[in-house]
């Protein structure tokens, strides 16, 4: 691939400061220097894509062409097939203007009062965008279960009601290393990493 971010400084597209941690801590062993969005002073750009793609690419390139660095972007949420794949790209709104994911949270319970099927995945998809406009998107996806209350503090937004599968404990629950192991940005970041820094 022509294109290489070897011993390039990397932006973190997020305002986002647990995805902005998760982010970095996946990034940490490539020996990249990053700066997170919020730090550069660029602006948030409004989320007006249909996908997590259009998302997370139109994040990747907003950031790029406003520092004149590669950009690395995320745009990820819940969800749940027994509510139509609600809240999906909409996951961060249903925590408020505050992004209280405690309200968020209580919103999905009651949404799924009386129903059965609690299925759930993550979804993640990174875009790397560059100064030139170029952009490519890497999908990744955690399939499991919903559970309540509340589990656990490790996490950020969602993670304390979903199980993964085959597992018991929720990602709020996991140490990070293992939540790391098994992620849907864990499993975007793979592909990511494979296609930019040679493995």
């Amino acid at each position: 691939m022509a294109r290489t971010l070897t011993g390039r400084r990397l932006v973190v597209a997020t305002h986002n400061r647990g995805k902005l941690k998760e982010i970095e801590e996946l990034l940490a062993p490539l020996g990249l220097a990053t700066a997170g969005a919020a730090a550069l002073g660029l602006p948030e750009p409004e989320e007006t894509g249909t996908t997590f793609e259009e998302n997370a690419a139109l994040k990747a390139r907003a950031a790029a062409q406003a520092s004149g660095l590669p950009a690395l972007a995320d745009d990820s949420g819940l969800v749940v097939p027994a509510l139509g794949g609600a809240p999906g790209i909409y996951s961060a709104r249903w925590a408020g203007p505050t992004k209280d994911f405690t309200v968020a949270m209580k919103q999905v319970e009651a949404q799924l009062r009386g129903e059965s099927d609690r299925r759930a995945a993550f979804v993640a998809v990174l875009a790397l965008g560059w100064p030139d406009g170029a952009v490519e998107t890497f999908r990744g996806e955690a399939h499991g279960s919903l559970v309540w209350p509340p589990r656990g503090d490790k996490g950020f937004g969602y993670d304390p009601i979903f199980v993964p599968e085959g597992g018991t404990l929720t990602f709020g629950e996991m140490a990070p290393a293992d939540k790391h192991k098994i992620s849907h940005r864990a499993r975007a970041f793979e592909k990511f990493r494979a296609a930019y820094l040679n493995g």
